[in-house]
């Protein structure tokens, strides 16, 4: 469910689900005030557990969102330095199988950058990912050809070697984008952080006290969550997953081939 939601709208249900439930908390201790004797001590108790169990499993959670950005972002790096690796290698294959790799590898590079903004699970993921997969069979058919030309020669071996590691990582990391927080993971997030705020709100406004300070807090939390659910949403949300790693290969393969064509 949150991840089909747009940046906004996201934002607008967290902050309305924790600052509905604090509203709540306060209008319910604002009405039951003259027993305050009755509730003051149990609710403080049990607000009191129930903060320190709801800061655990939003530490929980930001740990497992924070992981999985991580290692998205270490993915992208290493997609772009396996194609790095199969363009440089490429360059010391025979024509006219050189050229054609070359080009292809400039394209497959473009897909790569473009997959970074897309959103993953779509229709225009897999259109790329599909793209990728046939430039990926033109490039080992390339490959295999130079590799018949020249049995004994180690530049076609070492080619297909990285060319090996180019596809397996595509692999990786469309696996990476698809790797998400479960919901029930997120949804014990909202409604602990929600239950809790309101308990605590009922508790100040029990006791008489001022209720602007429980309002940010749980503006703060609402934040906390918000970070939590938009680091697991890699191509869409406020903190994306870079393309620096791409872009910079691309730009690198601008520039006319290092490696002249051998004879």
């Amino acid at each position: 469910m949150f991840y089909s939601l747009s940046s906004w709208a996201l934002g607008i249900f967290i902050f309305a689900v924790i600052g509905g439930a604090t509203a709540v908390g306060v209008l319910a201790g604002r009405y039951l005030e003259r027993h305050r004797d009755a509730y003051r001590e149990p609710i403080g108790a049990l607000q009191g557990a129930l903060l320190g169990v709801v800061a655990l499993i939003l530490a929980f959670g930001l740990s497992l969102a924070v992981g999985r950005y991580q290692d998205r972002r270490a993915d992208v790096v290493v997609d772009a330095n396996t194609i790095g690796t199969a363009y440089l290698r490429a360059q010391t294959i025979a024509e006219p199988q050189r050229s054609a790799s070359l080009e292809l590898l400039r394209r497959y590079n473009d897909l790569a950058i473009q997959m970074t903004y897309e959103v993953p699970g779509t229709a225009s993921i897999r259109r790329t990912s599909a793209k990728q997969g046939r430039v990926q069979r033109d490039l080992w058919h390339l490959a295999s050809q130079a590799l018949n030309r020249s049995p004994v020669a180690s530049a076609p071996r070492l080619y297909i070697d990285s060319l090996n590691d180019m596809i397996d990582q595509q692999t990786v990391r469309l696996a990476g984008l698809n790797n998400r927080v479960p919901d029930a993971v997120l949804w014990l997030e909202l409604l602990g952080a929600a239950f809790a705020l309101g308990l605590l709100a009922f508790h100040l406004s029990l006791l008489g006290r001022g209720v602007i300070p429980v309002f940010a807090a749980a503006a703060l939390v609402s934040l906390l969550v918000l970070v939590t659910f938009d680091l697991d949403r890699p191509t869409r949300g406020l903190i994306k997953v870079p393309a620096a790693p791409l872009i910079a290969e691309r730009a690198a393969m601008s520039l006319p081939p290092a490696a002249p064509a051998p004879s």
